[in-house]
């Protein structure tokens, strides 16, 4: 039997931003491998082992589920949202590039999925009508130094920036650091927006100035979304649209 080894995105939550092709080798996997909130949402069927770790074992997950594609199985690595955005298809490739010559010769397969901050951005309207980057605020693999850095060119070069991981109870300072940077380089009307749980019952949705802002409005389960200087506020009923329009004036 000849095994394969597909790195599968979940979307942001809800079975529906699943895709067919993320659906399909599920169904054909004999084996799913993940972080535990993830391979939970993998139902248990007959002919299929689910192997959850750690949040932080991403180069071993990867090790065993190559391992078991070369021993003939059919494995499906699952990532929430994209697997190749701040997930596990890069650690997949680090195993491969340092690893036997064999896992090179592995059918090897990403198969994307709905990341969180498009699923927020499609919420709201259009926040990220125009450039934008994403930037991963989490410092455990990365100095703090770097991610100011580049949170501080995002600013100057006027991207709608999207910001991932922006606090946790193991770094909850991260994100204040991060709101006192942007306080310093923009204009307190600046738009921020907080998109919590997108797609699931929890969703949470708030539209802010910067100059209301605070570091409780995240977690890990939020992505933030900073408009450009363009971006613009939509008031009406209920929630309102949020859009950076596509031109910028010469």
């Amino acid at each position: 039997m000849s095994g394969w080894l597909a790195i599968a995105g979940l979307g942001p939550g809800s079975d529906a931003l699943v895709t067919p092709e993320v659906t399909a080798a599920l169904n054909a996997a004999t084996d799913v491998v993940g972080y535990i909130p993830y391979v939970r949402r993998v139902p248990e069927r007959a002919g299929l082992t689910r192997h959850e770790t750690d949040n932080r074992e991403e180069l071993e997950r990867a090790r065993h589920a190559l391992e078991m594609a070369l021993s003939g199985r059919r494995v499906v690595i699952v990532s929430s949202g994209d697997p190749g955005v701040f997930a596990m298809a890069a650690a997949v490739f680090e195993a491969v590039e340092a690893g036997p010559e064999a896992w090179r010769r592995l059918d090897i397969r990403v198969l994307p999925g709905i990341t969180a901050m498009l699923a927020a951005s499609a919420r709201i309207g259009a926040p990220l009508g125009h450039d934008f980057c994403a930037i991963n605020l989490s410092d455990n693999l990365k100095p703090w130094a770097l991610i100011e850095r580049r949170l501080r060119l995002a600013v100057e070069a006027d991207f709608a920036i999207a910001l991932y991981n922006p606090r946790s109870k193991s770094r909850p300072e991260g994100f204040g650091r991060a709101l006192e940077l942007l306080r310093e380089a923009c204009d307190p009307g600046r738009v921020l927006i907080f998109a919590r749980a997108v797609s699931t019952p929890e969703e949470a949705l708030r539209a802010v100035r910067l100059a209301e802002a605070t570091p409780d409005m995240a977690d890990m389960r939020t992505v933030v979304l900073i408009g450009s200087s363009a971006t613009r506020i939509i008031p009406r009923d209920g929630a309102p649209f949020v859009y950076t329009p596509r031109a910028v004036p010469e």
